[in-house]
């Protein structure tokens, strides 16, 4: 089995070498790529001198650079991890046998800090949750980490996963398509250090929430269009008889309607309203055609167990 360790870095010349070192002696047969996103600094030499194979995508953004791996890079079992030696590469061996044996498509390494407050700030423990828990009410089922950057995948999902996001919004748009697509997944525990020293974090806790969540919203009107426009719709219904409902009473009291503007107001918003929710009837429909097309091009690739088997 052709196992592919991907590690995306931005200036992480501090780190790399000794995580090549530790994923090539936890997966002693595996390829291990390091895709240099937009680094000023040496990591693109330094991870080359510790013996991986290095690529390149000059527009800074982890999406940007995963997009770029999940494109180049062809192996039948993929690890992901970020270069800043956070993650345990002992775990690796298991989340891959957890992936091959069970027939999945994600596993995802649930961080378990080891020094919780030099490892994982609190701001982001905070953020993680909460994100984590509307996806999981928006979407259903989901995983405890949805931000963990610690996954194995099979190659179905590598090559059918559309990347539209563009910096630390990815793993949110992974955990999405794997909901979407019904696709079968897990989550085993990982151990989760500070970084190496000479390492700096290149997550900002507020601007980076405040992408993920803005991109949440727009995974929902896309894949669930008419629940996102019925919202709306609610919203606009509900404001339209708040103004009604005044009006209403002084007609019937008085046989007059003194604000006139009002009543217009009023009368726009319901009719918006109705827009709004044949809007979602509609793109409900297209995204469910969108949704039969993404699981046709999925379903032209085998299951890295069903692989193995055909070749037994």
């Amino acid at each position: 089995m052709d196992i592919a360790v991907i590690l995306p870095c931005h200036n992480e010349e501090a780190a790399i070498a000794k995580v090549v070192e530790d994923f090539r002696l936890a997966l002693p047969n595996a390829r291990i790529y390091v895709y240099d996103n937009a680094s000023t600094d040496n990591t693109s030499e330094v991870a080359r001198a510790a013996g991986a194979i290095v690529g390149k995508e000059q527009q800074a953004g982890k999406g940007n650079v995963i997009r770029r791996m999940f494109a180049d890079v062809e192996a039948d079992v993929y690890l992901m991890a970020d270069g800043d030696g956070t993650y345990d590469p002992s775990v690796a061996p298991k989340m891959i046998k957890t992936l091959v044996d069970g027939n999945l498509d994600m596993v995802v390494g649930s961080r378990v800090p080891v020094n919780s407050d030099e490892a994982y700030r609190r701001g982001h423990v905070l953020g993680n949750r909460l994100l984590t828990g509307l996806v999981v009410l928006i979407f259903g089922r989901g995983v405890t980490d949805m931000l963990s950057g610690y996954r194995a995948f099979s190659k179905r999902f590598v090559k059918t996963f559309p990347t539209a996001s563009r910096n630390f919004e990815v793993e949110t748009e992974m955990t999405i398509h794997a909901l979407q697509m019904s696709l079968p997944m897990a989550e085993i525990s990982a151990p989760y250090f500070k970084r190496i020293e000479g390492s700096q974090s290149k997550l900002s806790t507020y601007k980076d929430g405040f992408r993920i969540l803005r991109f949440i919203a727009l995974m929902m009107k896309e894949i669930k269009p008419l629940l996102f426009f019925s919202l709306l719709a609610g919203l606009f219904s509900f404001l339209s008889l708040a103004l009604f409902v005044p009006v209403m009473e002084e007609y019937l009291s008085t046989g007059l309607v003194p604000r006139l503007p009002t009543a217009i107001l009023s009368l726009g918003l319901m009719l918006a309203a109705i827009i709004l929710l044949v809007c979602g009837l509609f793109l409900d429909s297209i995204a469910r055609l969108r949704l039969e097309q993404k699981r046709l091009a999925y379903l032209t690739f085998p299951a890295p167990l069903n692989k193995s088997r055909s070749s037994s």
